[in-house]
């Protein structure tokens, strides 16, 4: 008999509200996983659609910005976590409403919707911003990770680490989301011992986690793998497997998440 196996998923769903009416709710109780992380959740307590707040034996937590239909992230799990936090310790990271850190006995998740680089002109005006973020939440892991316990930084990054992460790296070299300082900050992140699971399990290229919404550009493949699920290597080795679910719609993005031993609580 196989061995037992736990399901935690990222899923940047642009919009509660939009990805439930496409149908979130009924891919959520049919998939069941143990943890499920939501980035981008844009809609305040008062206005969470009722199938969501309503789905039974869950715990959910959400973290909203001040900015009303902006931001936010959520949290959805079987197990009640013994703490979460949702503070990086400066109030312009905290009032964009972009992380959860979660405890549940020995393992730790961070639920994080990484800021993008773009200015309102697109003009990369907010990597400044988006790298202290960065180092922020890196600072705060850290200190989990030594502190002894299994940690898994999950979201939507915001950033494609490698050529073989987007359809068309050249295209896009002096883009928020591929700028040379945006991937060198992952290479930070994996050079301080995390590990990028999806990559652990699978180095091929085409493998994308967002999509434009033009028209026929999702059909075509021509993405971005922007979303990931970072692990300290002490929770590395309870990652069985790491996957993108690139057929689930419902938004711009699609599901990540790994299989883990359930050995990873401790």
């Amino acid at each position: 008999m196989a061995a037992k196996k736990i399901q935690l998923i990222s899923w940047n769903v642009n919009g509660i509200r939009a990805a439930t009416k496409k149908g979130m709710v009924d891919w959520l109780k049919k998939t069941s996983p143990e943890i499920i992380g939501l980035q981008e959740v844009r809609a305040w307590p008062q206005d969470m659609p009722d199938e969501v707040t309503s789905l039974p034996k869950l715990h959910q937590h959400y973290t909203e910005p001040e900015r009303k239909g902006y931001s936010g992230v959520g949290l959805i799990s079987k197990r009640k976590p013994d703490s979460v936090e949702t503070s990086l310790g400066e109030g312009r990271f905290d009032s964009e409403g972009r992380i959860q850190i979660a405890r549940f006995g020995k393992l730790v998740v961070a639920n994080g919707y990484f800021p993008n680089g773009n200015g309102k002109n697109r003009d990369n005006s907010r990597i400044p911003y988006k790298l202290d973020w960065y180092r922020a939440l890196f600072d705060k892991v850290q200190r989990l990770r030594k502190g002894g316990y299994r940690v898994l930084v999950i979201g939507d990054f915001n950033t494609a680490h490698r050529e073989i992460d987007l359809a068309r790296p050249k295209a896009n070299a002096k883009t928020s989301g591929f700028c040379p300082e945006e991937r060198a900050e992952i290479d930070r992140w994996v050079e301080a011992g995390w590990v990028d699971t999806f990559r652990a399990f699978e180095e091929g290229p085409d493998h994308y986690s967002w999509w434009s919404q033009r028209f026929g550009v999702r059909e075509k493949n021509i993405g971005w793998r922007l979303d990931y699920v970072m692990a300290s290597p002490s929770a590395m080795k309870f990652v069985k497997n790491g996957f993108i679910l690139k057929d689930v719609k419902g938004s711009d993005h699609c599901p990540v998440g790994v299989d883990l031993d359930p050995g990873i609580y401790g």
